[in-house]
């Protein structure tokens, strides 16, 4: 499983670097990130794709994703 740290950062470019890695052929991935903008952003372009997201860890500053095709 591929992992992308995206934590730090604003969007869009959390959702910018997903979109490159699905666009890239990944079907699995483990997304670390940091902002609650971001979690949302991203979880809903993961669904849009036609990916499982499933949220592993959701603390304030903190959260992990897998998302599987």
């Amino acid at each position: 499983m591929n992992k992308l740290d995206v934590r730090g950062l604003s969007c869009p470019v959390p959702v910018l670097r997903t979109k490159k890695a699905i666009d890239d052929g990944a079907t699995e991935l483990l997304i670390m990130g940091s902002s609650q903008v971001s979690k949302e952003n991203v979880s809903k372009l993961a669904a849009s794709q036609g990916f499982k997201v499933n949220i592993k860890v959701d603390h304030k500053d903190l959260w992990e994703m897998e998302i599987k095709k």
